[in-house]
């Protein structure tokens, strides 16, 4: 005899499977590139001694925020086929990992006005949502679910994806919804190299891997640096390769000079 367990299916993970679909769909571009994180990392450490507790992530998030404020078409949503629509501020989705009814989902957290906000102000939303309980019928955090998502669950899923088919083509609503740009990690410090994309249904997202030691080369002599793999989608709808590069040359030396702190 087969020997087996059944477990409840999590309903956070079924806007999962619809977003996955749709974002299969998306023409988005792949960067993978590898940032050296190591003075970045001892100026964190230093603004902590000094000036306040900041996490990693959300200086990573701040950092991010005002890179794509200097190239905001990166972060814009297509509408129809002759327009764009760019928005003045930069609301990022950031995943986090909660334990619903005794199972591990990601929950999405909308950190507005990231470009604007302090990084200890984010570092402080992104503890508070990771601390907040919440139990299977709420599928948000800092704020309770509304009638109509608690309805989105029992909905078929061809139902599902035509509503959020419905939400990508009206950009002001999907800003307010979900933001502008996505960001997902799979963990900040690890053993291993490598990279992981994600999909999405943002017009930018960013997979975040792992931490890991490894020797460069600077100015002729090898060194063990410390360097943060990170994968970018970009919607070619919207941007070119040329300004894609330059987003990515931008984001790359803001990340490695620390900058804000």
């Amino acid at each position: 005899m087969v020997n087996y367990k059944i477990r409840k299916f999590p309903k956070t993970r079924l806007a999962t499977i619809d977003i996955c679909a749709l974002g299969l769909k998306k023409h988005h571009i792949t960067s993978l590139i590898e940032v050296d994180v190591t003075e970045s990392r001892e100026k964190i450490k230093k603004y902590k001694r000094e000036i306040n507790k900041i996490s990693f992530t959300a200086w990573l998030i701040k950092a991010i925020s005002l890179t794509i404020n200097d190239h905001p078409l990166v972060a814009a949503y297509l509408k129809g086929k002759g327009k764009i629509v760019v928005f003045n501020d930069i609301n990022i989705s950031l995943l986090i990992e909660k334990d619903v009814d005794s199972q591990k989902v990601p929950i999405p957290l909308i950190i507005k006005k990231a470009n604007e906000s302090s990084i200890e102000t984010i570092t402080e939303q992104i503890n508070a949502a990771r601390n907040e309980k919440l139990n299977g019928n709420e599928i948000v955090i800092q704020r309770k679910a509304t009638s109509f998502e608690h309805l989105y669950y029992i909905l078929p899923g061809f139902i599902r994806r035509l509503i959020w088919k419905y939400i990508l083509k009206l950009p002001q609503f999907a800003y307010n919804k979900m933001g502008n740009v996505a960001i997902t990690s799979v963990g900040i410090t690890g053993n291993g190299s490598g990279w992981f994309i994600p999909i999405s249904i943002h017009p930018i997202c960013f997979g975040i891997s792992s931490i890991h030691k490894k020797p460069v080369v600077i100015e002729n002599k090898i060194v063990i640096r410390e360097m943060l793999n990170m994968s970018v989608l970009i919607d070619h709808d919207v941007v070119d390769g040329a300004p894609m590069a330059r987003f990515i040359n931008d984001l790359k030396r803001n990340i490695e000079k620390g900058v804000s702190l």
